[in-house]
């Protein structure tokens, strides 16, 4: 039962994704979003930990400090801050966010449109992703402009909704690559 539910819940995020994805003429990226999810190294870890109100990652990770699954997927999802992080030699060999391609910025934009919707369901509003955004922040290893970028898009979708912000990233963003 937990297999068919997690199941229903990553097609269900992935066709959000797509979706909101095609909306904006990223046609592969809508498809191509997420694969690893199916993996058996994501998928069999998805289904154990299984809750259907929040990633199972985050359960994974209570039982044994760290999850699986999702260093699985970070490592192979470009559109996740976190697959950028890498050593700053200009700051000593710390940690650091990289700069990450505005294509995959978008990605990463209607990724927490898509998981706000799928987690929060009916509670779901334009402010969601913003306001997931905003508890997790301060602890985000992210370059300052990617930063700027997806912080740009979350802030015009709950003041502007999806309609107006898509029709910004098809006419201001597709192609120009100038989202400042």
């Amino acid at each position: 039962m937990k297999a068919w539910e997690h199941l229903k819940t990553i097609t269900h995020h992935k066709g959000e994704v797509m979706k909101n994805c095609f909306k904006v003429g990223m046609y592969k990226q809508g498809l191509f979003h997420d694969l690893s999810k199916y993996s058996p190294q994501e998928f069999l870890t998805g289904c154990r930990y299984y809750q259907g109100n929040r990633s199972p990652n985050a359960a994974e990770r209570e039982e044994r400090g760290y999850s699986s699954a999702w260093l699985h997927h970070k490592g192979r999802n470009k559109h996740h801050f976190e697959y950028w992080m890498d050593v700053d030699l200009d700051r000593g060999y710390q940690i650091a966010g990289m700069k990450m391609p505005v294509k995959y910025v978008l990605e990463m934009f209607m990724d927490r449109i898509a998981a706000s919707k799928t987690y929060l369901r009916d509670a779901y509003t334009d402010r969601s992703p913003l306001e997931y955004y905003n508890r997790t922040k301060d602890v985000m290893v992210i370059h300052p402009k990617t930063r700027r970028q997806l912080e740009i898009l979350l802030r015009m979708l709950a003041r502007d909704g999806e309609e107006k912000s898509f029709q910004y990233i098809r006419e201001r963003i597709r192609g120009k690559h100038a989202l400042k």
